[in-house]
């Protein structure tokens, strides 16, 4: 074989190895991470030369999708109990579950001036609608109605309420001007430490359980050089930087 050949040769190994490196990855995001996930994907798909389809949606709805078969490899949940179902349906691997953030949660308004800072909007009553995430999909919307029964103020501002499936759809109620007010995660509406709009009050986190929000490999993943690079990059002080600017924390 001549050197001219052997060198195109070697050449076609080589673009052969890297594109098969280089490999699509199924990821499901609770609706809440999507504005964190973002930056995220970008910088992950830009190191590691893989590419990411991304759904966004209700951690509820997301689980069910799973436990139906749905091709989903990695899976970024809004809470643990999601997480922990799926391990025990033994579609995860124990070992491959994670927390990767620890939600935060805010009573926010699109209006300036119209939340105060320590949320006694919601005790005058003086609002249209109060948005919160469905509490039987969405782990939020279980924060939201936390913090109204230690407020006492489930049963007064019931008859107000506008249920979103997610976080995403809670938000729009607000952002649109249908809800006055909205329980709403502090990624959505703040940057880099500030608030992007509107007025808020962040609920001091004892008035409801923490949010934390688990990660996992799913066995349709295990074996896919993408899924488990895109975990370990999770794991990353990189990742978790930019986690942070989103207003999450990160477990202990």
């Amino acid at each position: 074989m001549g050197a001219a050949r052997q060198l195109l040769v070697c050449l076609n190994l080589m673009c052969i190895t890297i594109i098969s490196h280089a490999d699509q990855l199924s990821v499901a995001v609770a609706s809440n991470f999507t504005a964190a996930m973002r930056p995220l994907g970008d910088e992950f798909e830009e190191t590691t030369g893989h590419s990411l389809n991304v759904s966004y949606g209700s951690s509820g709805k997301f689980y069910a999708q799973i436990r139906h078969g749905a091709p989903f490899q990695v899976f970024l949940s809004a809470d643990q109990t999601k997480p922990e179902a799926l391990i025990k349906a033994g579609l995860v691997t124990p070992k491959n579950r994670f927390t990767y953030a620890v939600g935060a949660l805010a009573l926010w308004s699109s209006k300036s001036d119209f939340v105060d800072e320590n949320g006694e909007v919601l005790r005058s009553g003086h609002f249209n609608k109060l948005a919160l995430a469905s509490p039987l999909l969405a782990p939020y919307g279980i924060a939201a109605l936390d913090v109204l029964r230690h407020l006492s103020l489930e049963n007064s501002t019931r008859n107000s309420w506008v249920q979103g499936e997610n976080i995403a759809q809670t938000y729009q109620f607000v952002s649109t001007g249908n809800a006055d007010i909205g329980f709403v995660a502090v990624s959505q509406i703040m940057e880099n430490g500030e608030l992007k709009s509107g007025s808020a009050w962040i609920v001091p986190p004892k008035l409801y359980r923490p949010i934390k929000q688990d990660a996992v490999l799913l066995k349709a993943g295990e074996n896919s050089v993408a899924a488990t690079e895109f975990i370990a990059f999770l794991k990353s002080e990189k990742a978790k930087s930019i986690i942070r600017t989103f207003g999450y924390g990160l477990a202990e």
